[in-house]
Order: structure tokens, then C-alpha cells, then sequence
């Protein structure tokens, strides 16, 4: 028997004694080969600008099918370089998703041109294609699409759109590093005229922090790479700066790790998959509970976070909002990892004092907000765990089902 169903653990609700296992939202994955590399690095003369770096984006253009990458020190910096290397500024507007990490919109804002926001779909979290034209103005420069939660926006659409319209795409695939839409891995040149990959400890592969830039074009390329770079040109003179740079560059320890990682690719996206097929089979016959739903159109689904949507069967917002807030309460009650993915951009303060956004604006979006749950998800994740997390959410929904539950909240 697991240990939370033995004497005074899950029989008559939560333990009383405290939970018996304590699940982690999320975990790298990091092996012996990781550590060695790290250590080379350390015994060496070079920890930046050095042949680790070189190592890395090399990895990562092959993988993608890119002609060039460019590391830098997070995927916030790698779209605000494309951002500036497509020439976007003050006056100029690009279409994105309100539903997703807010550097999405930042990087378009720290340029003072307008995020300009359209509706995502209801079932893949990710901008509704269908929507974009609508909101195409003069002032419109580029498409930023964003690849949430590791599933491939509708790329094909998204791209006949720009090229109707004469519009750059910044593909934001921060979240879906080997994910394939139609047999295409994200990234590719074939979608976007430049992509931004990520890699935070909770992402598909982690270099600690960092990102990456990839283009199929040799002057966006040259551009990311010395602006990146403090503006140094060609030459990379030290002390020469042709144009506006930033210390946006990836060190050689972060490029390591991160090189090694890539050498494990297909190994990590194996196993996440078979994390996510265990939610699957256990989850999806819990009443109320919503599990992602992966578009026709990919064909390799790179998982990087594992969301799942509660109290959306509700009318009101408010008892929406409380299903979801009693299962967090419950889960983090149990030593559970989870937390609210993701917030709309929209209703974000400083974006409701920057631009007047209100509640309504984008009602799926918001949706989504209210109702969505990310919960454990990593490489290391046991069956046990699994049962561990679908009979907590088993009981905290049961107990949202209540008579009494919304009027003691006063819904």
C-alpha cells in the first residue's frame, strides 16, 4: 500500500499527522555527465566566451534545423534581441496572447511599442489564429506567437497571415524545445523569421538560467549576436561598440550543462511523456477535472508543464475561482506542488495602468486563469506520486460538491 493510505494517512481525509510523501512541482534532470561537465569548465581558463558556448548553439541548431543560434542568458533577453533586431519601436504594435509568461509582452514593451492582444483558443491555451486579423492595424510590425505549455501554437496559420500582410513572426517557443507541429520541430524557419528557447530549471532541458536565439537569417543573427554582446561588431574588437548592446551573453558553465542536456534530448522528452501518459490514464475519469488537450496537427508534443483545469463547469467566476483556489489549498495542505498557470498579461497591474486593460477583455483567457492548476511535473515522477496527487484532487473536488462549500465562501 502507498503510505498515505496506511493507519492515519488518506482513509478519512488528509493526514492527520501530515502528508506521507511530499511531491515536488518540478525537478531537472540532472545526471553524473551534467556534474563532469561543470567540473571541466571549472578547471579551466575560460568560463565566458568560450568553445562551450560555441558547442551549444551549435547543438541546438541542428536540432532545430536552423542556420544560426545565438545563447544568451535567458529567453527574456532573446526575444527582446529580436524585438530590436526586426527594427520594432516606439508607435508600433505586435499581436501576441494574453495567456502565457509575461516576458512575452515585456519584450515588446521595454521597446515602447503596444502589445496588442487577441483571444487564445479554448482547448490548446494558445492565440486563436482566427482572431489575428481582426486586430492588424498600420501600425502593426509583427506576430508573436507562443507555444504554451510545450504544445506548437497553429504555426502554418499564423505565418500565411504575416506573409499576407508583410509581418515579422517571433516565434516565443521558450516552453516546446523539441515539440513538432505537422513534422516540424519549433523553432524552424519554416514557421517564424526568429525563435527564442528557454532554459529555466523547470524546462525541458535547464542550463540554470539562459535561452537561445534561433534564425534562419544572417543578419538577424549578426544583430542578436553583438547586441547581445554590448553592440560589438564583427570583429569583436574589445572596447569597439558599433551599436546599443546589453551583457545578454551566456557564461561557459550554463553552455555546458546545457550541451550535455542536448546530448540527452530525446531521453527527457521520453520520459515527460511518460509522466503526462500516467496523468492521463489516472486523471481522466475524475469528474470536473480538465486535462490539456494536444492539437491534431502536432506530432511530437515536448511536454514542459502539466496543466489541468478545474471549476470550469461552474457559472460564476467567483465559484470558478474558488474550486481552483479549495484544490491548491488542498494540495499544498498535502506537500503537493502546484501553482496557478498562468495569470492573464492582461489584468497584470502594470498592464492595467499602462493600457487600460480590464476583466472581459479576453473572456477565454480568462477562463483559463481562473481554472487552470499547474501540478508535479518532472523526469523523476512515480506512480506513486501520480495516485498520491489524483486522490488529493479526488477529494478536494468532492468537497467543492458540498451544499455548504459556496455559502460559507459567501458565493
Amino acid at each position: 500500500e502507498p503510505a498515505w493510505r496506511a493507519p492515519g494517512g488518506f482513509r478519512s481525509g488528509l493526514p492527520k499527522e501530515g502528508p506521507k510523501l511530499q511531491v515536488h512541482l518540478s525537478r531537472p534532470d540532472i545526471t553524473q555527465a551534467e556534474i563532469d561537465a561543470i567540473s571541466d569548465v571549472m578547471h579551466s581558463p575560460i568560463l565566458a566566451l568560450g568553445p562551450r558556448g560555441a558547442q551549444f548553439e551549435q547543438a541546438i541548431a541542428g536540432y532545430v534545423g536552423a542556420r544560426h543560434a545565438i545563447a544568451v542568458n535567458s529567453g527574456t533577453s532573446g526575444l527582446h534581441l529580436l524585438v530590436r533586431a526586426f527594427g520594432i519601436g516606439e508607435g508600433d504594435e505586435v499581436i501576441t496572447t494574453p495567456f502565457s509568461f509575461i516576458a512575452s509582452s515585456n519584450c515588446i514593451v521595454y521597446e515602447r511599442a503596444r502589445p496588442v492582444f487577441v483571444d487564445i483558443e479554448h482547448g490548446t491555451a494558445n492565440i486563436d489564429p482566427d482572431l489575428i486579423e481582426d486586430a492588424i492595424t498600420p501600425h502593426t510590425k509583427a506576430l508573436l506567437p507562443v507555444d504554451a505549455f510545450g504544445q506548437p501554437a497553429r504555426l502554418d496559420a499564423i505565418r500565411a497571415i504575416a506573409a499576407r500582410h508583410g509581418l515579422k513572426v517571433i516565434e516565443d517557443s521558450c516552453e516546446s524545445l523539441g515539440s513538432e507541429y505537422k513534422g516540424t520541430r519549433t523553432g524552424n524557419g519554416a514557421f517564424c523569421d526568429g525563435a527564442v528557447f528557454a532554459f529555466y530549471p523547470n524546462k525541458q532541458i535547464t542550463t540554470g538560467e539562459g535561452g537561445m536565439v534561433v534564425t534562419d537569417d544572417d543578419r538577424t543573427a549578426f544583430l542578436a549576436k553583438s547586441m547581445c554582446n554590448q553592440g560589438r561588431g564583427e570583429s569583436g574588437v574589445w572596447l569597439s561598440h558599433e551599436r546599443l548592446g546589453y551583457n545578454y551573453r551566456m557564461d561557459e558553465l550554463s553552455a555546458a550543462l546545457g550541451a550535455v542536456q542536448m546530448s540527452r534530448i530525446d531521453e527527457i522528452i521520453a520520459k515527460r511523456q511518460r509522466v503526462a501518459d500516467m496523468y492521463v490514464e489516472r486523471l481522466s475519469g475524475i469528474p470536473g477535472v480538465q486535462l490539456p488537450q494536444v492539437g491534431p496537427d502536432v506530432t511530437r508534443m515536448s511536454w514542459f508543464v502539466y496543466v489541468i483545469r478545474v471549476g470550469a463547469y461552474e457559472q460564476s467566476h467567483d465559484r470558478q475561482s474558488a474550486v481552483r483556489d479549495h484544490v491548491m489549498q488542498r494540495f499544498q495542505e498535502a506537500n503537493i506542488g502546484c501553482r496557478p498557470y498562468f495569470t492573464p498579461i492582461h489584468l497584470q497591474p502594470y498592464y492595467r495602468d499602462a493600457f487600460g486593460f480590464k476583466e472581459g477583455d479576453f473572456p477565454v483567457t480568462e477562463l483559463a486563469g481562473r481554472t487552470s492548476i499547474a501540478i508535479p511535473f518532472h523526469n523523476h515522477i512515480t506512480s506513486d506520486e501520480v495516485e498520491y496527487v489524483a486522490e488529493t484532487l479526488e477529494r478536494a473536488l468532492d468537497e467543492t460538491r458540498r451544499s455548504k462549500f459556496f455559502a460559507e465562501r459567501g458565493i
